[in-house]
């Protein structure tokens, strides 16, 4: 050893002593670190498309946008979120240090949260702007600070990133499911304004903590050639030539623009592409033109680089981009959970549960909820006791965070129990419509949009609505139908959807009567809530499948793939039946199914992501070259990109999709993708086998 790297190991040997659960404090710190913003980056996640989709005028408004321009922006977002990495891990590298890169990473996103609670188009746009800068910085340099802190004891580093990934799971399970729980329940700007909360109490605890980690994450010290030679044993210069150069910038301008493109031509009708380009606009359109170029010379650069190296490196490489491939098939499918199967939670699924049932789905969601936020404050409690002299600030941050998720917690658990269900009288008369060519009967509210009409006869009709608050027979009540269902409105609610209807110059559609019946409990489960399902799985399953893959039953990887592939397909297939139950073209909460299908399809789609998606970045470590790994998780990281990215251009299809064939329809293509390609890399398993060379 060097005189530096004796100073260093010294270093390393002092930060590990101070431990928690057999590791260092400070693997604590990233843990929560990393749960808060997951809390913040999943709260915000869960409520885009549902709140930019919501109708305009409602108890709860939302921007009532379509889901094909919700989709667009959506997928742009989440595939820029993928591609700031790889340049937050550079400037890192060069510059920053990876705390540095977290620091300012954290406080840029800060400000991308606060900038949305505001709910104008403005701030929607600044605030997502700042958010992928902000995870660009944030994502790759918190990973690498855990993999500097374990130099000198590899074999812990994946106990240290199992505890870790369980905070990244911890922050999205609870994210999801109170900053979802505000926005339904109180309006959209407060599950907003949560998601930045803790985000910013993230930023303070991590800045305090800096006493902690001493060298640990510092800014870089340039290093020679020699000495990258010395560190890494198959160093060698991998030039790239000016075509090389060419090509990555143009490809790179015209993957941007179509990614900017697309919401901005969908929401603004602004083209930043030719609308004609060498075709007819009938032939093919100018930006789809520019944007098959750009796959084009995308495959021509890799082909070309790939084919200059041995034959050994060469055909690894080439597995990495056959899995590459079929990761984008993966996501496509996947990412419905962000865009149709939010849209389908809201619309076309039961909620409502009364009674028995609603009492166990209370008893269910207190455990679900209580059980792991105790064992998680429990972990707060261990890192306060060795690390309070060292950082107390940052401790105290923690406190005041937890004190805050239990506060929300205790009172969300209180609604849901103390929600009764009313029948409500009021008047309404009855009319004759026509429906599909026959004339029907109906009974429509007395509104000031159907006032009773000279010759009408008003008759007493029962509602039912739902609500937290202590109502009494007789007591005056207003009501808001919305999806199908009736909405309680208190006095201010019923003030401001009575402005807002005046707003936009229509008449107000409340209907007002009076408490009949007190009834049984009811609750009505959140459209959120279904998202949280894939971390509690996750939770639930891991430890299993990586039992399973110590066994001497570990599958391939290309197996691994296939089983994940066709593990997604199965749940669509799920999905797909569920929904053959609503016709076609049926409208927003006239016709829902039950939940099971979308419990079952978020519990294959789980299963399906844990055979597949930790295997992904592993084998790149394992089949690149070190001097070619950061370029290879660049790759990844496109891929993932791609695969969001039209995982929501296609979800914003759902509307139209339902309109002219059916939801059913809709949820079968995404079972033939992915299981065909899981079949297809099945098939693939002998050449993927020799051109991995031996790896396993």
């Amino acid at each position: 050893m060097t005189d530096a790297e004796v100073v260093d190991r010294s270093e390393h040997d002092e930060f590990f002593k101070s431990k928690v659960l057999g590791h260092p404090a400070g693997l604590f710190v990233l843990f929560f670190t990393e749960m808060w913003e997951r809390f913040s980056f999943y709260g915000m996640r869960v409520l885009l498309i549902n709140f930019l989709t919501m109708a305009v005028i409602g108890s709860n408004p939302g921007w009532e946008w379509t889901a094909e321009n919700a989709g667009a922006l959506f997928g742009t977002y989440a595939g820029l979120l993928y591609l700031t990495p790889i340049l937050g891990g550079v400037l890192a590298d060069k510059y920053t240090g990876y705390r540095g890169a977290v620091l300012i990473g954290c406080v840029i996103m800060t400000a991308g949260h606060a900038s949305m609670a505001f709910e104008t188009e403005l701030s929607l746009y600044l605030g997502l702007a700042l958010l992928v800068l902000g995870t660009g910085f944030f994502k790759p340099n918190i990973t690498s600070i855990i993999s500097e802190m374990y130099t000198y004891l590899p074999e812990k580093k994946d106990g240290a990133y199992t505890i870790f990934y369980m905070g990244v799971n911890a922050g999205a399970f609870f994210g999801m499911m109170l900053c979802g729980y505000l926005a339904e329940r109180v309006g959209w700007s407060w599950g907003f304004g949560l998601a930045g909360v803790f985000m910013l109490f993230g930023t303070i605890q991590f800045l305090l903590s800096k006493p902690l980690f001493g060298k640990i994450g510092a800014k870089p010290i340039r290093k020679t050639k020699e000495q990258k030679a010395t560190e890494v044993k198959d160093y060698k210069e991998n030039k790239f030539t000016i075509v090389d150069k060419v090509l990555i910038v143009v490809t790179s301008i015209i993957g941007l623009l179509y990614l900017i493109n697309d919401p901005v031509s969908k929401i603004g009708g602004i083209n930043l592409l030719p609308e004609e380009f060498l075709l007819a606009k009938d032939t093919l359109s100018g930006d789809l033109v520019i944007i098959i170029a750009g796959v084009l010379l995308f495959l021509y650069l890799i082909i070309t680089r790939i084919i200059r190296y041995e034959k050994v490196v060469r055909d690894r490489m080439i597995a990495v981009i056959i899995f590459a491939f079929f990761t984008v098939l993966f996501f496509i499918p996947f990412e419905q959970a962000a865009t149709s199967m939010v849209i389908f939670a809201r619309d076309y699924t039961d909620r409502v549960l009364t009674g028995n049932s609603a009492l166990i789905f209370n008893i269910v969601n207190t455990l679900l909820t209580v059980i792991p936020l105790m064992i998680i404050t429990w972990v707060l409690y261990l890192l306060n006791k060795k690390s309070f002299k060292q950082i107390p600030g940052s401790n105290i941050t923690l406190a005041i965070c937890f004190a805050l998720v239990w506060g929300i917690v205790v009172w969300m658990l209180t609604q849901d129990f103390s929600t009764k269900s009313y029948d409500v009288s009021y008047q309404a008369v009855q009319v004759e419509t026509e429906v599909d060519g026959k004339m029907v009967e109906e009974y429509v509210p007395i509104t000031e949009a159907r006032p009773l009409k000279e010759g009408e006869v008003a008759e007493s009709k029962i509602l039912s609505i739902s609500s937290s608050s202590e109502l009494k027979v007789g007591e005056p009540v207003a009501a808001h139908l919305e999806l199908g269902k009736y909405q309680y409105l208190d006095e201010v609610a019923e003030n401001k959807l009575a402005v807002d209807y005046a707003d936009e110059g229509l008449q107000s559609q409340i209907v007002k009567g009076e408490v009949a019946e007190i009834k049984d409990n009811e609750v009505e489960i959140t459209v959120s809530w279904f998202s949280i399902l894939n971390s509690f799985f996750i939770i639930a399953f891991a430890s299993f499948f990586s039992k399973w893959w110590e066994s001497k039953y570990n599958p391939s990887a290309a197996m691994k793939y296939a089983l994940g592939l066709i593990l997604v397909g199965v749940g669509f297939a799920i999905l797909a039946y569920g929904s053959s139950f609503i016709p076609q073209g049926a409208e927003a909460g006239m016709v829902r199914v039950s939940m099971v299908w979308l419990v079952l399809a978020y519990l294959f789609h789980t299963i399906g992501e844990l055979c597949l998606s930790p295997v992904g970045l592993s084998y790149v470590s394992k089949l690149v070259p070190a001097r070619m790994i950061a370029l290879m998780f660049g790759m990844w990281y496109l891929a993932i990109a791609i695969g969001n990215k039209t995982a929501a251009s296609m979800g914003g299809m759902v509307e139209e999709i339902q309109e002219e064939y059916s939801l059913s329809t809709f949820f079968l293509i995404f079972t033939a993708i992915p299981v065909v390609a899981g079949i297809l890399i099945a098939i693939l398993n002998p050449l993927l086998k020799k051109l991995m060379h031996g790896v396993k």
